[in-house]
């Protein structure tokens, strides 16, 4: 087991419960055989990852070189913190980094880890530590995206495509055979036939068959794959 990864609905279906709350996630459950597995995180939500254009407000830092001076440091420590601190302004004034936070000894709570040369060594040793912010998105198991229907499909739930494709996109490369024994409304195939996978769909309820078929012959893609519907 690797992660549960969480669908949240951002538009749930409106119900009046008196006695329990409104049902808005649902989890998808990653597992391996083993531990070489294929896993692009870099592709994951990457739809959602901000470009870093840094902040140049004036008063960026100022804080941290007023709190350098109230702190039961040494002239030299505190001499070198405000170097630093320095050095870590310009990185954000030049859209290097998105943003940081400072510690410093005596000011603020010890930080969290204490193996050689981390946060907490620093701020022992030196009397201060700069946490630098590059402004990716954290990578978290969870998707935020609201319920999507379809015109006219026989099948009662349906995974919106995007979910399924990023999915696809963290889990399998172009030209990867996608496996989904409970095909319904046809999703999956879609997803992976756009994505350039190759698909494996499965059904018991022949309508739902027939419709992923029906929904596959408008799909286009660039890369010639093996289609399967069963």
């Amino acid at each position: 087991m690797i992660n549960t990864i969480t669908w949240v609905k951002t538009n749930p279906t409106p119900r009046q419960f008196k006695r329990r709350l409104v049902s808005s996630t649902e989890p998808f459950f990653h597992f391996v055989k083993s531990d070489n597995y294929y896993y692009n995180i870099d592709e994951f939500m990457k739809t959602f990852v901000r470009e870093n254009k840094g902040s140049k407000g004036e008063r960026l830092g100022r804080k941290y070189f007023e709190l350098i001076d109230k702190a039961p440091l040494t002239d030299k420590e505190k001499a070198k913190a405000k170097e630093e601190l320095t050095k870590v302004i310009n990185e954000v004034k030049e859209g290097k980094i998105a943003g940081f936070r400072m510690k410093i000894r005596g000011i603020h709570k010890p930080a969290f880890g204490g193996q050689e040369g981390g946060r907490q060594m620093q701020l022992m040793m030196q009397g201060f530590t700069i946490i630098k912010i590059l402004g990716n998105n954290l990578k978290r198991d969870i998707i935020e995206y609201p319920v999507e229907t379809i015109e006219w499909c026989p099948h009662p739930a349906i995974y919106p495509e995007f979910i399924i494709k990023e999915l696809l996109k963290l889990l399998s490369k172009p030209n990867d055979i996608v496996l989904d024994p409970f095909v319904g409304s046809g999703t999956t195939a879609v997803a992976s036939k756009k994505l350039g996978r190759n698909y494996i769909g499965i059904d018991i309820n022949p309508d739902y068959c027939k419709y992923a078929e029906e929904r596959l012959k408008g799909i286009t893609h660039e890369a010639k794959i093996d289609e399967y519907l069963i």
